[in-house]
């Protein structure tokens, strides 16, 4: 744990990162086109839904991360509150607005497949109705930041509204088994093997996946950095004008 911690120092944040950022971007770029093209052009029609059931190739890991992306912002946000480490508290700022895009993401894919399979583009289902939430607070935080000048000011509060934000993530995740009621379909992947998709939809549904995460990771590492770097770049400017 020691060590772990020696990370929140910037600069050694910023060593590391740009020792695995190449190999993390490699690897999400590999699986993702692995992914993609395996599942987009070599699987099958499914009996039901037919081609329109290929979309799950980008809505089921786009919002798994839209959910674990506010995950790891709230387990940044309390380092944050309990240890003041600022590479916390940045890092959770930078997964903002990657968190919101796969959100939209995961919101517009499931429209689109919801239509021919619904035969309507939404419905105030509990699963949807929670997830449209969470994109509302992601564009919440990301204007609660923007909003305050003090960055301590604004990591407190923030961390405040990711605490209050993550029951929403928690539910955009369980409520179809919350409630037992709505459109929503179950899990694609789950500890059950009777309730995972096929096989041949479920190897490349991995790749997909480990592609997603592995941008997530690679995109925030990189923002955070930028981020540290813009700190840096906000205390040197406000020592000149003391000066």
């Amino acid at each position: 744990m020691r060590s772990l911690w020696e990370y929140a120092n910037p600069a050694r944040f910023i060593r590391l990162s740009d020792r695995v950022l190449p190999w993390i971007t490699a690897l999400a770029l590999a699986a993702l086109v692995i992914g993609l093209v395996w599942g987009l052009w070599f699987t099958p029609d499914e009996r039901r839904q037919g081609a329109t059931v290929k979309i799950m190739f980008l809505h089921v890991p786009s919002a798994l991360m839209a959910i674990n992306a506010w995950l790891m912002m709230l387990v940044a946000s309390l380092i944050w509150l309990i240890r003041r480490h600022h590479v916390s508290a940045l890092a959770a700022r930078a997964a903002a607005p990657v968190g919101a895009v796969m959100t939209l993401i995961a919101l517009a894919t499931g429209a689109i497949w919801g239509q021919p399979t619904w035969g309507t583009w939404w419905v105030w289902d509990p699963r949807l109705t929670s997830f449209l939430i969470l994109f509302l607070f992601y564009l919440g935080y990301i204007a609660l930041w923007a909003a305050i000048e003090d960055d301590d000011t604004a990591a407190d509060l923030t961390s405040v509204l990711c605490l209050v934000g993550s029951v929403f993530a928690v539910l955009s995740r369980y409520a179809v088994l919350f409630w037992n009621q709505g459109l929503h379909q179950g899990a694609s992947l789950s500890m059950d093997a009777e309730e995972n998709v096929d096989n041949v939809f479920y190897i490349p549904l991995l790749f997909c996946i480990a592609g997603f995460v592995l941008l997530f990771i690679a995109l925030v590492l990189l923002r955070t950095q930028t981020e540290i770097r813009a700190r840096r770049m906000r205390a040197l400017l406000a020592r000149e004008r003391m000066g």
